[in-house]
């Protein structure tokens, strides 16, 4: 949660070490407080979601985290990073939105803490959009930072709710009572869907960092809660013909120092983690999003999302089949970008199986990785320079193609920067209609050009699309009315420039009808 230390930290410092002694035993914490009866569960799929806020993923191994590592080894666990302005901070508000509704800040509209523009009325959150497809399940929804039940985030649709106010009272004994709340509805009622949050990680990393012993202790007593949620679930008398998911995710990372909401690594890191049937154990996919928890969620409980939903997510257990998946052996570490950690591996201008990239009219030197259409990962190329929109290239996953003019004259180089990606030849005969689709992220300077060209039985490339202004990660389609006699089509995307931006092209696929 990105909060500044008057409205969030000093409260929460304070609560926490008044509470602090008190939390002990879940049950001393939570003995006054009686669970709602929920009603009676109609399904044998049910689905867990607990968040932890403000939770860096890279400091899970540091800590012991006994219950996380062990979903890790069982389930499967995808790492990504956030956005960064100016599509929206790294903060609570997006990032819950962007779990809770499936799409990315530039739909749901939240792009910070005030939540001001939010589009929940088109985009809901999941229990909401349950409730509408799904009433007859029994759902359940537990938050101590208030504007997730206040602003419409999580809570709607849930035929219970926990609201407790972390900020005024402090997030240690009310994450405790969360988790009382929970386990006590797990191993005495019959829900099918929850949706839970604890907050004190976030607060560590405010208060202490996510560096510090604290911020590692934060993980292990929230790890603690999580176990206790597990052992409620296998303790159900009904377990063995139940099929249950269990979703671990956060909404952004922390600076070592403590804080977030900028653009740096540290700060927008995040993952999900999800065991369950269907789910692979021990998998590492390199090709999941933050979106990706809404749409776990509805391919669990069988259903399958209306495409009028507009949902960026798709299951974690789905693999993109975009052809420049298959690189990542032939991905490399830096080479002449400094900024990027030595450790990272990350660019190759190895093209996939019959893709090529045409440099005849390119340039000499300039920064090698970037030396016409390289193939990258977010990681890396998010690095190369913050804060000039690269953060924004959401809709990419994994491994992506990149022509960066930019980036390419941060050194000595003579010439344009001039480059055609090329794709196979697929074949259109006897068929009408080709479509070519793909997801793009586009900024439009001075005299550069973008443009793709279609090439029918090899013969000279037409041009069907040209950008002239930004495009920021959109899904693009282009529908070609097929020529008399043409047996295949190959597309090109032709990229000039001269120190102005870049263009990304993924999830290229070519449909003939």
């Amino acid at each position: 949660m990105s909060r500044s230390l008057s409205r969030r930290s000093v409260l929460a410092t304070t609560a926490a070490a008044a509470t602090a002694a008190a939390v002990g035993p879940l049950a001393t914490a939570t003995a006054a407080h009686a669970a709602p009866t929920l009603p009676d569960g109609t399904s044998k799929d049910k689905v867990l979601v607990v968040g932890m806020d403000g939770l860096r993923h890279d400091v899970i191994a540091a800590a012991k985290a006994p219950h996380l590592k062990s979903m890790m080894a069982n389930g499967t666990y995808g790492t990504s990073l956030l956005y960064a302005d100016p599509m929206a901070a790294t903060s609570s508000g997006p990032g819950w939105s962007t779990i809770s509704t499936g799409v990315w800040p530039d739909k749901h509209g939240v792009k910070e803490n005030s939540f001001a523009g939010k589009n929940y009325g088109k985009y809901p959150g999941l229990l909401a959009r349950l409730a509408q497809v799904r009433p007859q399940l029994s759902t359940y929804a537990a938050v101590d930072w208030k504007p997730l039940d206040a602003q419409g985030t999580v809570t709607p649709g849930a035929d219970a709710k926990l609201v407790l106010d972390g900020d005024a009272d402090g997030y240690t004994g009310h994450d405790a009572t969360i988790a009382a709340e929970t386990e006590s509805i797990l191993r005495n009622q019959n829900p099918d869907v929850l949706f839970v949050y604890f907050g004190q990680t976030d607060i560590a990393g405010h208060n202490s960092g996510a560096a510090s012993a604290a911020y590692r202790a934060a993980i292990d007593v929230q790890d603690g809660y999580l176990g206790r949620l597990l052992t409620a679930i296998r303790a159900r008398p009904s377990y063995a013909t139940e099929r249950w998911t269990v979703i671990v995710t956060t909404d952004h990372g922390h600076t070592d120092s403590g804080g977030h909401g900028g653009s740096a690594i540290e700060e927008r890191r995040t993952f999900v983690l999800a065991q369950g049937p269907g789910i692979a154990a021990g998998a590492r996919p390199a090709d999941t999003r933050l979106v990706d928890v809404a749409a776990t969620v509805y391919r669990q409980l069988g259903i399958v999302p209306d495409t009028a939903w507009g949902l960026d997510g798709k299951p974690i257990q789905e693999r993109s089949t975009d052809p420049f998946e298959a690189l990542y052996p032939a991905l490399a570490g830096r080479t002449d970008e400094t900024g990027i950690p030595a450790g990272i591996l990350g660019w190759t201008h190895t093209a996939p199986s019959g893709w090529s990239v045409v440099n005849s009219a390119m340039g000499t030197g300039g920064v090698a990785e970037w030396r016409g259409w390289s193939f990258a990962t977010d990681e890396f190329w998010s690095r190369s320079q913050r804060d000039q929109s690269r953060e924004l290239n959401v809709r990419s996953r994994g491994i992506f193609a990149v022509a960066d003019s930019d980036e390419w004259d941060d050194k000595a180089s003579s010439g344009p920067y001039d480059s055609t990606l090329v794709t196979p030849a697929y074949a259109v005969g006897g068929t009408s209609t080709v479509t070519l689709g793909f997801t793009t992220h586009y900024r439009q300077e001075g005299s550069q050009s973008a443009r793709v060209l279609a090439s029918w039985n090899g013969g000279t490339p037409v041009e069907v699309k040209r950008y002239t202004s930004d495009v920021i990660s959109q899904p693009q389609a282009l529908a070609l009315d097929v020529p008399a006699g043409a047996a295949n089509v190959s597309f090109r995307f032709h990229y000039t420039g001269s120190n102005n931006w870049y263009w990304v092209i993924d999830g290229v696929k070519v449909t003939a009808v």
